[in-house]
């Protein structure tokens, strides 16, 4: 399993645009084969970094993920949104695997 973060720098004046942009992912992503973890805006400190995070089985699923979420109506919208309103500055994509696991059991009150 791989897990995509993507960070990204915001204008800080667009953040409703982005949180925007955010929630159609929360619904396209899913859709198009990925784990959805989350969409992050900024809520305390800065005021200009934000993440999406997801996961996947491996870079092959990302490639057919990615390919899927092009071609995707919902998708191809969204990235025609963020290409109008340029409330995204700047975007990189890390991937990462797990190195924690296995987690202990949460502790209940």
């Amino acid at each position: 399993m791989i897990t995509c973060v993507i960070e990204y720098e915001i204008d800080p004046y667009k953040r409703a645009a982005f949180e925007a942009y955010a929630r159609t992912w929360g619904q396209a992503i899913p859709r198009c084969g990925a784990d959805l973890i989350g969409y992050f805006a900024p809520h305390e400190g800065s005021a200009t970094r934000a993440y999406g995070i997801y996961s996947l089985e491996n870079l092959a699923a990302y490639e057919a993920y990615r390919a899927r979420l092009a071609a995707d109506p919902l998708g191809r919208r969204n990235y025609e949104f963020a290409k109008a309103e340029r409330f995204i500055v700047k975007e990189n994509r890390t991937f990462l695997t797990l190195a924690s696991a296995p987690h202990a059991a949460a502790v209940k009150p």
